[in-house]
């Protein structure tokens, strides 16, 4: 190995050991820096202290161009590992330059998260409300739980019984940066959990295992059985557009705020560490206003 692969090995322990960094971030991380060694080992770099603000330029261009066919919002993630890396290496004294120093991240187009209509949510989350099948009920009371609550996927697949508090209609949900917040569970939701706990969840046991949504194996349902279900529903309600559960997480904000919640109160169920990001819902909510006005009042239009 390289002295420039033991710096990146350094850096990854460091982002995991003392700064705790959630899972999901530290495998974005060793992905993201392993392209950057790919990519100064081409350019003849050994050893961090030989890269040149001129060849981060280079590397910042190549994320940039359409011939990487990476969305913005990727290319800026890329980056930031980037940066990490150099101020660690700065701190470290493995070099004496900061070749991030002129590194500028191009800020990506606010782009709205596409929301169902209140009609179009029902139809994909009560499609399989009658269902008898312990495969079906599991999906129904994951589908129902995302729209109830508003839940990340991961913080879905990553619930134990412990978190749930159904008597209260309340869960505790693990986000990220490794923080708890505890949310309201809608009556429907309790209903539907009830029911999978009693009826179906039994059937997937194969060893003892406190977590709630299990695969036919007894094991913890991965993310793509999670986003299957979500699409499946969508299929059955007849739903021309794609549906995933980060929809459901949109539609969950987006029927909140049209309903009069507190943009605050939202950036809480949502665990969003600043309110920023939760105001993008409100463009939705002011875009649909718009539609609906243009469709339906007679002076819309000139």
């Amino acid at each position: 190995m390289s002295a420039l692969g033991r710096q990146i090995q350094e850096y990854l322990g460091h982002i995991r050991v003392e700064r705790n960094l959630a899972k999901n971030t530290q495998d974005a991380y060793r992905r993201d820096l392993q392209r950057y060694e790919d990519f100064l080992s081409e350019h003849g770099v050994t050893d961090i202290s030989g890269v040149s603000p001129d060849l981060v330029a280079q590397y910042q261009a190549a994320l940039m161009s359409t011939d990487s066919g990476l969305a913005r919002t990727s290319a800026n993630r890329m980056l930031a590992a980037v940066r990490g890396l150099h101020s660690f290496a700065l701190k470290e004294r493995w070099t004496v330059t900061d070749s991030c120093a002129l590194l500028v991240s191009s800020k990506p187009a606010v782009r709205l998260p596409k929301a169902l209509s209140v009609a179009e949510t029902l139809k994909v989350v009560e499609v399989l409300s009658a269902a008898e099948s312990p495969i079906d009920m599991r999906d129904y009371a994951v589908v129902e739980f995302l729209y109830s609550t508003g839940a990340r996927i991961s913080e879905v697949v990553g619930l134990t019984l412990d978190d749930l508090d159904l008597q209260g209609g309340s869960v505790r949900l693990f986000g990220k940066g490794s923080k708890y917040r505890v949310v309201p569970i809608g009556g429907a939701a309790v209903a539907a959990l009830e029911r999978y706990l009693v009826r179906a969840r039994p059937s997937f046991v194969k060893q003892t295992t406190n977590v709630v949504f299990l695969n036919r194996k007894g094991e913890s349902l991965g993310r793509q059985s999670a986003f299957n279900a979500v699409s499946r529903c969508a299929e059955l309600a007849h739903l021309k557009q794609s549906v995933s559960p980060h929809t459901l997480r949109h539609c969950f904000a987006t029927h909140l705020l049209e309903g009069g919640a507190d943009v605050r109160v939202v950036q809480e169920l949502l665990g969003h560490a600043s309110v920023t990001t939760t105001q993008i819902y409100t463009l939705v909510t002011q875009q649909r206003l718009r539609e609906v006005y243009s469709m339906a009042h007679p002076r819309s239009r000139r």
